[in-house]
C-alpha cells in the first residue's frame, strides 16, 4: 500500500454495522497495521546521553548521601550524644604541645576523635594552652572543651572554706573534698615534715608540724595551685594576721613567744564557744602556767585521738598532749586558731576585782583571787569561772543540774 492511500471498507455503513455513519477507517485508526517505518525512534547516536544522565544522577545522589553520612558522623564527634559526665581534672605541663594535649584528651575519653578535634580547633582560630589544671567534662561538646582549655587555670577558682578550729587533718580532707585534684595525703605530708619551715619566733628546732600555723578562712584556690602553694598561702595569711595583732611585741608582754601564743590560741579556739569567754580562758591558762599548775584542759586530750573515746580513757592515756599528766603547754597547737582567739591570747582578761562575787566568797584574804577554773554553764556555750576548787565544784554541780554536763 502506498503512502497516503486510504482503505475503503468493503461495505458501506448501514443497519447492523458498528461503524458510525460518515466514518471511514484508515490505517492510522489501527496502529498495529502501521508499517514499522511510521514509528518515532530515538536515533542511535543519542542513546548514550540517557546513560550519561543516569550515571550523573547516581553519582550525585551517592555524593549527597556520603556527604550527609560524613557530616552526621563529624557532628557526633563535635557534639557527642548522651548525658555529659562529671568533671575530671586534666593536667597540662610546661612541656606539652597541642598534639600531646590532643593525644591525652583522646586517651582520657574527653574527646572521641583527635583528627576531628584538630580540624575543629583549626577552624576556631587555634588554641594556646597554659600549664595547669583544667576541669573538663568527658564527652562534652568540643566547643565547651576548647572553651575550658582557653581559660587560663590561674583565672579559674574554687572556693574552699576552712572553719576556725580545724586541725591539719580536717583541713586536708576539706581541701581534697572541695578540690579533688589536691590530695589529702600530700597536704598532710607537707604539713608534717620539714619541707616547709615557718617564719615564726619560738618555733622549736627540729619541729615538723605546721599545726596552728595555717590561718583558717575562705580561700579561692586557683586551677594552677598545688597542695604546697595552698599551704604556703595559708601560712602567709597567719603571719599577716599575727602582724596585724602585733604578736611579736604583745607576746613578750605576757612572757610568751609568738609560737606559744598560737598554742594558747588553739586551746581557746577549741574550748570557747562565745567571744566573751575567750579572754577569760586565756587568763586561766596564763595563771595556771604562772603558778606551775597542770592546765587540765579537756580539749588537749582529744588531739590526735578518736573523738568517740571515753573521757576517762583519754585522761589516763599517756601522750604529750595530756595536760592532766604533764604541766605546761602541749608541744604544738591543737588546732588552727582564728583571729578572735589569737587576739584573746594576746590580750587576756584581767583577774576579777576585789568586789567580784568570786573574790568576796573566798574563805581567806590570803587566797589570791585569780581565775583558775572554768566549766560549761549553759546550752549557749557560756562558762562559769572560779578562783578555788570548791567554787569550781559548785559550778560543776550547777551545770549538771542544768543538764549541760553528763
Amino acid at each position: 500500500m502506498k503512502r497516503g492511500q486510504v482503505l475503503v471498507p468493503r461495505e458501506a455503513p448501514g443497519e447492523g454495522s458498528d461503524t458510525e455513519p460518515g466514518w471511514y477507517e484508515d490505517a492510522w485508526d489501527s496502529p498495529t497495521l502501521l508499517p514499522k517505518t511510521h514509528g518515532e525512534r530515538l536515533p542511535r547516536n543519542r542513546r548514550w546521553l540517557r546513560w550519561v544522565l543516569y550515571l550523573v544522577v547516581v553519582v550525585f545522589v551517592g555524593t549527597v548521601l556520603t556527604g550527609a553520612a560524613i557530616g552526621m558522623w563529624v557532628a557526633r564527634q563535635v557534639t557527642p550524644p548522651g548525658d555529659r559526665q562529671g568533671e575530671v581534672v586534666f593536667t597540662v605541663t610546661e612541656t606539652d604541645t597541642f598534639e600531646s594535649v590532643t593525644d591525652r584528651l583522646l586517651a582520657q575519653g574527653i574527646i572521641t576523635d583527635d583528627r576531628v578535634f584538630r580540624w575543629y580547633v583549626e577552624r576556631q582560630g587555634g588554641l594556646e594552652i597554659a600549664p595547669g589544671y583544667y576541669d573538663i567534662r568527658p564527652r562534652d561538646t568540643m566547643g565547651n572543651v576548647v572553651k575550658a582549655l582557653r581559660t587560663p587555670p590561674e583565672k579559674v577558682f574554687t572556693n574552699v572554706v576552712f572553719p576556725e578550729g580545724f586541725t591539719l587533718r580536717q583541713m586536708s580532707k576539706r581541701l581534697s573534698d572541695t578540690v579533688p585534684r589536691l590530695q589529702a595525703a600530700e597536704f598532710l605530708q607537707l604539713t608534717n615534715s620539714d619541707d616547709i619551715v615557718p617564719a615564726i619566733a619560738g618555733y622549736p628546732a627540729g619541729a615538723t608540724s605546721l599545726e596552728g600555723l595555717l590561718f583558717p578562712a575562705k580561700y579561692d584556690v586557683a586551677g594552677n595551685e598545688s597542695e604546697r602553694s595552698v599551704i604556703e598561702r595559708m601560712m602567709s595569711q597567719m603571719e599577716r594576721v599575727g602582724r596585724q595583732e602585733d604578736i611579736e611585741e604583745k607576746s613578750k608582754a605576757i612572757g610568751m613567744t609568738p609560737y606559744q601564743v598560737l598554742i594558747i590560741a588553739s586551746i581557746i579556739e577549741r574550748e570557747a564557744k562565745n567571744d566573751e569567754d575567750r579572754a577569760k580562758i586565756a587568763r586561766v591558762i596564763l595563771n595556771r602556767l604562772f603558778i606551775g599548775s597542770a592546765l587540765e584542759i579537756d580539749a588537749t586530750l582529744y588531739y590526735g585521738q578518736d573523738p568517740d573515746t571515753p573521757f576517762e580513757v583519754l585522761r589516763n592515756t599517756d601522750t604529750p598532749y595530756n595536760t592532766y599528766l604533764y604541766k605546761g603547754l602541749p608541744p604544738t597547737p591543737i588546732a588552727n586558731p582564728g583571729k578572735a582567739s589569737i587576739r584573746a591570747a594576746l590580750n587576756p582578761a584581767p583577774n576579777p576585782s576585789s568586789g567580784d562575787p568570786i573574790c568576796t566568797s573566798l574563805p581567806s584574804d590570803d587566797i589570791p583571787c585569780i581565775y583558775l577554773f572554768y566549766v560549761l554553764a549553759d546550752e549557749e556555750g557560756r562558762h562559769k569561772f572560779a578562783a578555788t576548787f570548791e567554787q569550781h565544784e559548785a559550778n560543776i554541780a550547777d551545770a549538771r543540774a542544768a543538764g549541760v554536763l553528763g
